[in-house]
């Protein structure tokens, strides 16, 4: 719908309900001082935001009605971004962790002039708009990542925050800063109840990542009602002693105070800083403000009306932009072009001056990987045995010189997973030059963090953990998916194989849950030169996650062509019957194929470390690994035998876990629980008959 004039509107009549803006201070970014004042932008994002949930009739109306005046100051006067060039490498990012709040976010976007049309926000919540519920990466120009799952967006900002400061420590110089940004996030009472949010502000906090400013909407307010209900901590408080520096607007709609804070919240000072924004949700609605009627349900037509008619607005038409605030735009997209104009004089010195930095620059932050890279990837010899997690951390060793931008993270567990990037060093306080980051115990925050410094750009950001703790990390996995980055999640100790850490420890149903997930590739190696192929795919994959399964345990070469970047292979030919394992069963396969062959039955045994990539092979391709002649199949997996009849087909038969593990050496447990050669080649018999 095309820009309304203003002319219409009483202007005076929004004044009593915004605090009136004075004259700017020294804003981080100057504006034309023709354009529509605050109070005005602030009322047309408030009423967009209305528009787009009770149109879709579906939606969250009630924080952007809360945030708008916030939101708006930030987008205006203190994000250093650039509309028509939304992937600026020196952009400010901006998170919004409060993903139910999108309505406000596409309304800020499309006046601030990114390539969002007003069509898009009428068609808010519908089937292929650019305006999904939640904001999702890759939908909409400007969204930086997807949101939604409360506490994951302050996650991933702290992702950005310490995306910058590591790139800064590598490129920047005495003489030139090419890495300098801010990343901002707004978040709300319910992002502060994750415990994700509690494990990633403790980690700011502790690192100093004083380039973090997040606005916390403290409305008072969650789905359920008020969030009396189940939340009384005083948050301020938590942050300061997680080390955060905690600035307090007491007044939503003070727009001088805000601008105060938020200037103030943009300087560093040692500390990431949180911002805590009293607001009230639904500000405005006679009926439904301050209560969680205006939280997740559109207002209602009459609610509507009069909620408009109390900001002096008009009821119609809806979608209203009135040209004073539609001049924003062009207003926005010059300064932005200014900002990376600027950024590019001063990226030009930089080349000048250091011609292979600037190379190195342009390379990572377009996520290419250096030519014959793979080079660098090591074999292993018939005489060595090791566990693929040991041999995992051999390439990621063998190949760190050759790609400076892998970087590696370990939930308190980097000695067990064998991740440790050697000579490189560490991430501490203050100091960002090393690529090797301690999360701690914190899983599902260094899962979120990870998938901000993948989106970030410039890095190769690879996390690990036991196995058992992917369940502590699983949407962050998901959403990582969803958004088709290239984060590579490392999980040992795989297994029953373990041993005597026992139950507790040992995956039983996660294989079958990994596999089920969308665009994630999960690879589980079979010996040390498949590790090796594995590492080859993880980090040629440029839209999606990849997750390495590694065992504990030593285990024999398997031989063979080692051809996982097809998903599987023939390990040893037969035409009686086809043993299919994964890891370190594909040596229980090959054992139970010794067992059959001394009866006369010749078994083609075939290691499969990935289901995904094995699907996406040609149908002739499968038919030679998986012969449709051949119906008698058995699959051995030390794990859930689910969705393994995809494989064997309904007449074959898994070799699997229906049962926890135990605690007891690992060849015991697997022995004990029918992991073994004896019973794959039982099996096989039996379909023989």
């Amino acid at each position: 719908m095309a820009s309304s004039s203003a002319a219409s509107l009483p202007p005076a009549a929004l004044v009593p309900r915004l605090t009136a803006f004075s004259s700017p201070r020294t804003p981080e970014v100057t504006v034309p001082a023709t354009l529509a004042p605050p109070e005005l932008c602030v009322t047309t994002v408030r009423t967009l935001s209305i528009d787009a949930v009770q149109q879709a009739n579906s939606g969250h109306p009630g924080a952007p009605m809360g945030l708008a005046p916030a939101a708006w100051l930030m987008f205006t006067r203190h994000l250093r971004h650039a509309p028509a060039r939304p992937q600026w490498p020196n952009r400010d990012r901006f998170v919004l962790s409060a993903g139910h709040a999108s309505a406000m976010l596409y309304a800020l976007l499309n006046l601030t002039g990114y390539d969002l049309p007003m069509d898009e926000l009428e068609r808010f919540r519908q089937l292929g708009s650019q305006t999904p519920g939640h904001p999702e990466r890759g939908d909409t120009a400007g969204v930086e990542i997807t949101t939604g799952p409360l506490g994951q967006g302050l996650a991933n900002a702290v992702g950005f925050a310490l995306a910058e400061r590591m790139m800064a420590a590598r490129f920047n110089r005495s003489d030139h800063a090419i890495v300098d940004h801010h990343s901002w996030f707004i978040c709300s009472d319910g992002d502060l109840m994750e415990g994700i949010s509690h494990e990633a502000a403790s980690l700011a906090g502790f690192l100093g990542l004083e380039r973090l400013t997040g606005v916390y909407d403290d409305n008072h307010i969650s789905l359920d009602g008020p969030t009396s209900l189940s939340f009384g901590e005083d948050v301020p408080k938590r942050f300061e002693a997680y080390g955060w520096r905690v600035l307090h607007v007491d007044d939503g709609n003070d727009l001088d105070a805000i601008d105060e804070a938020l200037t103030e919240g943009g300087r560093p000072d040692g500390r990431p800083t949180l911002i805590r924004l009293r607001t009230h949700i639904g500000y405005g609605s006679p009926h439904k403000q301050d209560t969680h009627k205006a939280h997740g349900s559109p207002l209602g037509v009459e609610e509507v009306a009069e909620t408009k008619h109390f900001y002096g607005w008009p009821i119609e038409p809806t979608f209203l932009v009135p040209d004073e605030v539609a001049a924003w735009r062009t207003a926005m997209v010059q300064r932005g072009a200014d900002l990376a104009g600027e950024w590019e004089e001063a990226f030009a010195a930089y080349a000048a001056d250091h011609p292979q930095d600037a190379d190195e620059f342009t390379r990572v932050t377009a996520g290419r990987l250096p030519e014959d890279w793979q080079q660098s990837l090591p074999t292993f010899g018939p005489d060595e045995s090791p566990s693929t997690r040991k041999a995992s951390g051999h390439v990621m060793n063998a190949i760190a010189g050759v790609l400076p931008e892998l970087v590696q993270g370990a939930a308190d567990l980097s000695g067990s997973t064998n991740t440790n990037l050697n000579d490189s060093g560490k991430v501490t306080p203050g100091s960002f030059g090393g690529r090797n980051i301690y999360y701690g115990v914190r899983e599902h925050a260094m899962g979120g963090i990870t998938n901000g410094l993948a989106v970030h750009g410039g890095l190769r950001p690879v996390c690990s953990t036991f196995f058992m703790f992917s369940d502590y990390m699983k949407n962050t996995i998901r959403l990582a998916a969803l958004m088709s980055i290239p984060s590579i999640f490392v999980f040992t100790h795989d297994s029953i194989g373990l041993g005597e850490d026992g139950p507790t420890h040992q995956p039983i149903e996660h294989l079958a849950a990994l596999r089920a997930i969308p665009h994630l590739v999960t690879l589980r190696p079979g010996d040390a030169n498949e590790t090796a192929q594995a590492w080859r795919i993880a980090l040629e994959r440029t839209h999606g996650p990849t997750a390495l399964v590694l065992t504990r345990q030593g285990l024999p070469p398997i031989g063979g062509s080692n051809d996982v970047e097809r998903g599987a292979y023939v390990v040893r030919e037969g035409g009686d019957c086809v043993l299919v394992g994964t890891g370190s069963e594909v040596q229980v396969a090959l054992g139970a194929a010794d067992l059959l062959a001394a009866d006369g039955v010749a078994a083609q045994v075939v290691s499969m470390p990935s289901f995904e990539l094995f699907r996406a092979q040609d149908a002739a391709y499968r038919d030679r690994v998986l012969p449709p002649a051949v119906e008698a199949r058995v699959a051995v997996e030390a794990a859930s035998p689910f969705g393994w009849h995809e494989i064997v087909g309904l007449r074959g038969a898994v070799v699997g876990l229906n049962r926890f593990g135990a605690s007891a050496p690992g060849p015991e447990v697997m022995e004990a629980l029918g992991i073994s050669p004896p019973a794959v080649a039982a099996a096989a018999r039996a379909l023989m008959r």
